[in-house]
């Protein structure tokens, strides 16, 4: 959907926001339409970093993605959709 005011109500009211106007500004600035840009390999390395770093993870990004990623679902996705 690619209306972040109505998104936003609706987690308002659902209780999955406290504040109406906070959740329209997230939601307008989170590009969600851009989703098959992003690599999602490299997504999960970089955030795997820095949990690494923070000491809330000890397995390395490598061994996070090789035990922990199927990626026949979201393969499967960009063929459907052509991406």
């Amino acid at each position: 959907m690619s209306e972040p005011t109505v998104v936003a109500k609706r987690m308002v009211d659902g209780g999955g926001a406290p504040r109406l106007d906070y959740a329209v500004q997230t939601l307008a600035d989170v590009p969600y339409n851009r989703w098959r840009e992003y690599d999602p390999e490299d997504t999960i390395r970089f955030y795997a970093l820095r949990l690494r770093e923070a000491g809330m993870i000890k397995s390395s990004p490598a061994k996070l993605i090789a035990d922990g990623a199927d990626w026949r679902f979201l393969n499967a996705v960009r063929r459907e959709l052509g991406g």
